[in-house]
């Protein structure tokens, strides 16, 4: 007789995870996930300990390094965990740290004014997702050490030697538990160096050090000038309009930083941090800088003569362009929308954010005039060109992909309209469009050739972008609209593909494709939609059998694997007009054997600054980059 529902849920159904049971039953609640992101999370939580230990104006010096087996040592020289017995739990301060949820010096006891860990959660939840952990603490003239496996202490906290006179701080060691993070996942220096830089940037005399010793590479960060030097370091490849203007104010124990700049770009570069820590979907400092921005400007421009009577006030989005800025906040009580702290809540913030900004913009434009007549020239040739842009913009958004009968290369639809299974792909050139669209499985498969390459969205205001044919057929096929009125919930492909020459023509293209979506479509990238194919280099032909090698590399295996001697037929395609359409659909189309790359953005400060240098209208920076990286062309056009 089968069991009733009823029979089946009883208490004896019930769990109750112990301990640290919960972090590794489910991740994601604590780290985000088991994917790349939620493995870099592990290192970011545990130098946010060491972070705090600054913010307490107790350590200066910060080393990370990963280890040839991908195990990670965070060490500081801050005041070490305390490690006496805990009064309620009768163990070492240490262990109920490194164990026990919701434990920790961040919830008022006095050990910590500002943090950026506020749950007790970090350091466990890392020391959970571990194969092993290890920690050794300097204190009181002593070292202690504690070892951990997947969350439980092997060995009790035990007093291994003695410090040096005047020693103190933690030293972290672990290893990330692959039977969590499974797959073939790797730290990655060049994400870790972007979030160690804006550390050190929102934290100033603080020196973080970061060596990676399975490549041998390293870095060390250090920035007296703070958030004023982060704004300098976004705007290298860009033309400033003024010195930074940049002030710092403490208001019921919220400490409140602010640092803006504005250039000759045509975009905004703002990032907000709260107790140091990069609040990506933005909260109440970074609404408060912006209204206090627009305000500011306005009230001045009114009170100089720059804007008259007939004149409507500057819009939000009339006073970003061009503007780069920092809000850095630091509050003893923070209030974030989840633990991986992506957005800052406080409603106080706000208000004090606002009047710094708004005291400190104010003095400056007053004791600046001619500065000040350049950022509202700025403001009003960004309105003129706003109320062009939407003119412009409504009419390629009120034209929907099967609305529009002018779209240029001539948008081959597929017959599904369910975005969790379509696809577009962005061919260049009427040539390969043509195989690409007699390729393809016209039931989910959508093909839109571009005749030559797009404008350079960087260099370009918004309406000059909407009226490139190329750019409106773009829009028009995807269905979301541009910039502030881009809705994903409208994206028509649930895969945006990229599909270019295997040249430095392709390459370009690709990049100003990348160039448009970053700036104007960045949702598209942040949420997964966009791809790169991979066309392959070579068609190897033995025999009866044809393979196609994607790399250099993959050429030389293949033709080793064949043997000398043999009769090979090898091709080299220059370009995707050369494949017939059986050739692309088998090599770049078919979901059963392409290659893809998904667009992903680790650090968006990082993307904007190289977006701007390699595209932007400033040429000392690009002569730079390239004799840097003159010996690492490994695909030159002569």
């Amino acid at each position: 007789m089968t069991p009733t529902p009823e029979q089946t849920y009883n208490a004896s159904t019930i769990q109750v995870l112990k301990g640290l049971e919960a972090v590794r039953r489910r991740p994601g609640m604590y780290v985000g996930g088991t994917d790349i992101k939620a493995l870099h999370h592990l290192i970011y939580e545990v130098v946010d300990n060491s972070i705090d230990e600054a913010l307490a104006g107790a350590c200066d010096r910060i080393e990370i390094l990963i280890h040839p087996d991908q195990s990670v040592t965070v060490a500081d020289n801050g005041r070490g965990i305390p490690v006496d017995i805990h009064p309620e739990t009768g163990s070492s301060a240490l262990e109920v740290v490194m164990t026990t949820l919701h434990a920790g010096g961040k919830f008022g006891g006095g050990g910590y004014k500002v943090s950026g860990g506020l749950h007790g959660v970090g350091v466990s939840a890392v020391n959970a997702l571990s194969e092993w952990c290890e920690v050794e603490v300097k204190r009181a003239g002593r070292v202690y050490r504690q070892r951990y496996e997947r969350g439980f202490p092997v060995t009790p906290v035990e007093e291994i030697g003695t410090a040096p006179h005047g020693e103190t701080g933690t030293r972290t060691t672990f290893k990330f538990d692959p039977t969590i993070f499974k797959g073939n996942l790797h730290y990655r220096f060049d994400t870790l160096v972007q979030r160690f830089r804006e550390m050190a940037f929102v934290t100033r005399g603080v020196t973080i050090h970061f060596k990676d010793e399975r490549t041998d590479r390293e870095m060390t960060f250090y920035f007296e000038g703070g958030i004023q030097s982060f704004v300098r370091y976004l705007n290298r490849s860009r033309q400033p309009l003024h010195p930074v203007v940049h002030a710092e104010k403490a208001a019921d124990d919220i400490y409140i930083e602010f640092a803006l700049q504005y250039t000759d770009a045509f975009t905004e570069s703002v990032y907000a941090f709260a107790n140091t820590i990069n609040t990506i979907d933005g909260g109440t400092h970074l609404t408060g800088m912006r209204s206090a921005i627009t305000r500011t400007l306005n009230d001045y421009a009114r009170k100089a003569g720059l804007l008259k009577d007939a004149d409507p006030n500057f819009t939000g989005d009339d006073t970003r362009e061009g503007l780069t800025a920092i809000v850095s906040v630091k509050h003893p009580a923070p209030q974030f929308e989840s633990q991986t702290k992506v957005k800052l809540m406080n409603p106080e913030v706000q208000t004090y954010t606002a009047q710094v900004v708004s005291e400190a913009l104010g003095t400056f434009l007053e004791e600046n005039p001619s500065a000040a007549r350049a950022i509202i020239q700025k403001c009003l040739t960004s309105a003129r060109a706003r109320t062009a842009a939407r003119k412009a913009r409504d009419l390629v958004i009120r034209k929907s992909a099967l609305e529009s009968l002018t779209l240029p290369g001539k948008l081959a639809d597929c017959s599904s309209r369910d975005p969790q299974h379509t696809e577009l792909y962005i061919v260049e050139g009427e040539s390969a469009g043509g195989s690409a669209k007699q390729g393809r499985d016209r039931h989910f498969q959508a093909v839109l050739p571009l005749r030559g390459k797009i404008l350079n969205t960087e260099r370009a205001r918004l309406d000059k972008i909407l009226s490139n044919k190329e750019i409106k057929a773009l829009i028009s096929a995807l269905g979301t609209g541009i910039g502030e009125d881009f809705n994903i919930q409208n994206l028509r492909y649930g895969r945006v593909i990229i599909m270019t020459d295997a040249d430095v023509d392709g390459s370009h293209i690709r990049t100003l494709l990348l160039t448009f979506f970053f700036r104007y479509m960045l949702p598209l990238i942040e949420e997964g939609h966009l791809f790169i194919a991979q066309p392959p280099l070579y068609r190897i032909a033995h025999k009866n059998k044809v393979r196609y090698a994607y790399t250099e590399a993959d050429r030389e295996r293949i033709l080793q694997e064949i043997g000398d001697g043999a009769k090979i037929h090898l091709q080299r395609y220059k370009g995707l007009g050369e494949m017939n359409p059986q050739q692309l659909w088998e090599t770049t189309m078919d979901p059963q054997t392409r290659t893809l790359l998904k667009v992903s953005i680790d650090d968006a400060a990082e993307a904007d600054r190289v977006f701007s240098m390699l595209m932007g209208s400033e040429v000392p920076p690009r002569r730079r980059f390239i004799q840097t990286h003159a010996r690492e062309v490994r695909n030159l056009d002569i």
